[in-house]
């Protein structure tokens, strides 16, 4: 067996493992030990995220949960961040 046909074989386990991981993720219980929670987000312009900056629309909001560890992603099309200013106070009073 040569080098290149053991890297393909690699491969597509990690890909067969990868895919079997994120369905049983995905179909999981929402209070099992691991879980995946995908979220559309059209629109978020609550208070608390445009005073974090965390106003986006048109996103996916990604939840993994692995017992006691929780990651959180998030992904914007459209981050509003960036369409709106960094201050309201004009250049010449900054200083």
């Amino acid at each position: 067996m040569t080098l290149r046909q053991r890297l393909a074989h690699v491969f597509a386990a990690t890909l067969l493992a990868l895919a079997a991981l994120i369905s049983v993720g995905l179909t999981a219980r929402a209070d099992g030990p691991f879980t995946i929670a995908i979220t559309p987000v059209f629109l978020r312009l609550d208070a608390a995220a445009v005073a974090e900056s965390r106003a986006r629309a048109l996103g996916l909001d990604v939840d993994i949960k692995l017992w006691t560890l929780h990651l959180h992603f998030a992904w914007s099309a459209i981050p509003m961040a960036v369409l709106s200013p960094a201050s309201t106070k004009p250049a010449g009073a900054l200083l």
